[in-house]
């Protein structure tokens, strides 16, 4: 008897003829079995998908990709997420992908409480691979807590049109503090040195200014809310002061008579660095021997000397000088 070569995965048709077996054909089956579909497979971009720490009143995104790694097409039909706290989105089914085509989708994680969460993200395709798990995991956290520092800011007494300035520190606590916007109710403070929206790490701060420009006399008083995704949102901030007049201040000078004969009057002379140059700030000749200065400001100093005038309008020479520090205010 004859021996043939075996047809692996074949079948044959045999014939007898006058005792003897004929090999007359092999015919090849469908590689891979009933079922398959040529080797074709879904490969992800990542087998499992970690959020890691998700503040509960917060998202968070991550991108996977789907890639047909075959040689066939393959049909995805179904796309099902397990775990209350993840979702599924940018994925259209039932889709197609052809031969090395990928589709890329987003899965998120909103936690509803604190803790530790999982879930599956199963995948239901035509692939040899049929249903492909993908598992998800993450960690509620609680939200965090701002604190404002000072819990008040006094101005003290600030002269009406002037302005005050007082620092201000903000913390976060528990979690990260995202702090979307600021506002004073009252046009005599306004917040500046922060800018806004910011966000602060748990255990991070940062420092803010208030300015107060009084309008009119008298006690003002406003809060600074502080709007964020903090658990004691909004945060506050009391706020007072108190306007008060500007001062008028005034230099009154007086000096010895002149002894020389036929002196009618004086002429007042002042300047701002000592030893002049001067400049006279009396309109008439001045009949006394003293005189008062209204047109000063606080915190400058002054240098004063006076001359003598007679009746023919001849004019000495300066006395000696005087000096006038004014305050502040």
């Amino acid at each position: 008897m004859p021996i043939f070569p075996s047809c692996r995965r074949y079948f044959s048709a045999i014939v007898i003829v006058a005792g003897i077996a004929l090999l007359t054909g092999c015919q090849s089956l469908a590689s891979g079995g009933s079922g398959s579909n040529g080797g074709a497979t879904l490969a992800p971009s990542s087998a499992t998908l970690s959020f890691g720490n998700v503040q509960k009143s917060k998202s968070s995104n991550l991108s996977e990709t789907l890639t047909n790694t075959g040689g066939s097409s393959v049909s995805i039909s179904e796309a099902n997420v397990s775990g209350a706290s993840f979702t599924l989105s940018g994925l259209s089914l039932p889709m197609a992908l052809s031969p090395k085509q990928s589709v890329t989708f987003t899965v998120s994680f909103a936690p509803a409480a604190t803790g530790s969460a999982s879930g599956t993200l199963a995948v239901v395709s035509t692939a040899d691979n049929s249903t492909l798990s993908i598992a998800l995991s993450g960690t509620g956290t609680s939200q965090g807590q701002l604190s404002v520092s000072p819990a008040n800011l006094s101005f003290g007494n600030v002269v009406v049109g002037a302005t005050g300035t007082l620092n201000g520190t903000l913390s976060a606590s528990g979690s990260s503090v995202t702090v979307s916007a600021g506002s004073i109710n009252s046009n005599e403070f306004a917040l500046s040195g922060v800018s806004l929206p910011t966000t602060l790490a748990a255990g991070q701060s940062t420092s803010f200014t208030v300015k107060f420009t009084p309008a009119i006399s008298g006690t003002a008083s406003a809060t600074l809310s502080l709007s964020s995704d903090a658990a004691n949102s909004p945060t506050t901030q009391g706020l007072t002061g108190n306007g008060t007049a500007a001062t008028q201040h005034s230099v009154a000078l007086s000096w010895n008579a002149s002894t020389s004969s036929g002196v009618v009057g004086y002429n007042i002379y002042r300047g701002s660095v000592s030893g002049g140059p001067y400049s006279r700030i009396n309109s008439a000749l001045e009949a006394a021997t003293a005189y008062t200065d209204n047109a000063v400001t606080a915190g400058l100093t002054y240098y004063y000397v006076t001359t003598a005038v007679d009746g023919s309008g001849n004019e000495s020479g300066y006395s000696n000088q005087t000096q006038a520090v004014i305050p502040t205010p």
